[in-house]
């Protein structure tokens, strides 16, 4: 089974404008020309799913204002009812100025989303932030996954939101039983993470993490993060549509990985977190 835990899409009628805003904020920040590799729609996603071999894709969708959350949420159990015949599955939102978080995520356990996303630049606020510490720790009472992008965010660089230290710190402080850190733990900043992180009770997801014409991680320390920390804390994940779908699993399927690690991170790992 392959699961591609963490990926993005956009409606239909905000595709194309959301995702060309965020290519050119690239441009403005890095000079770097990162294109979208599909649509950004779920139909997009879906045609993608199956072209690769990919079992299922779980979006992970963000709430950049509190006032988001109920109609991701609402929108995401609308995607999970059709999963049998798209291949995609959705995760709820939650933003970390919900005050009513706990009937949020009581809402998103009882949709079946099985886990939430949070984007702390995005969003603004540190990952060790009070407001995430609460939503985190109810979130942990559920048994829901939580994702978090960690590391530096490609479209703003100015701050990072989400460090090796503020993990350390929530680890410290709840440390939930299922917390995901996206792009190998902290995009841009893997030596802190295999310093710092590895070997802690997080996962580390492959998304964004093997582009090339930007900075990403290489073969040997990658297989050394794995060998460290654990195939099975490692799930595969692509960002898409910012990262191909098939490119990824190419890739990690050239490492030279043993047959029973590279399964567990396509997709045994996922099927386990999240009870598919």
């Amino acid at each position: 089974m392959i699961i591609d835990t963490h990926t993005h899409t956009f409606p239909d009628r905000i595709a194309t404008r959301a995702l060309a805003g965020m290519e050119k904020s690239i441009v403005d920040n890095h000079g770097w020309d990162v294109k979208i590799k599909v649509a950004g729609t779920r139909d997009a996603l879906s045609e993608s799913t199956k072209k690769n071999g990919v079992d299922i894709s779980v979006v992970v969708p963000v709430a950049t204002k509190p006032e988001q959350s109920v109609s991701i949420n609402e929108f995401a159990a609308h995607t999970n009812e059709k999963t049998k015949e798209t291949g995609v599955f959705s995760l709820g939102a939650i933003h970390p100025d919900n005050e009513d978080y706990k009937d949020i995520l009581d809402d998103i356990k009882k949709k079946g989303l099985k886990g939430i996303k949070v984007h702390p630049d995005y969003q603004k606020v540190e990952f060790d932030d009070p407001r995430y510490l609460r939503i985190f720790k109810y979130a942990d009472e559920l048994g829901l996954v939580i994702v978090t992008h960690a590391g530096e965010d490609i479209g703003f660089p100015e701050k990072i939101h989400c460090t090796p230290d503020m993990v350390l710190n929530v680890l410290n402080k709840v440390n939930p039983k299922k917390l995901v850190l996206a792009h190998m733990g902290g995009w841009n900043l893997w030596d802190e993470v295999e310093e710092k992180l590895v070997g802690k009770n997080v996962y580390f997801d492959t998304a964004f993490s093997f582009e090339k014409g930007i900075p990403h991680l290489e073969k040997e320390q990658f297989l050394r993060i794995v060998e460290k920390h654990g195939a099975d804390k490692i799930l595969f994940a692509t960002d898409s549509p910012w990262s191909d779908q098939g490119y990824t699993l190419e890739r990690l399927k050239e490492f030279g990985m043993s047959e029973e690690a590279l399964n567990l991170i396509l997709g045994e790992n996922a099927k386990k977190l999240f009870e598919f």
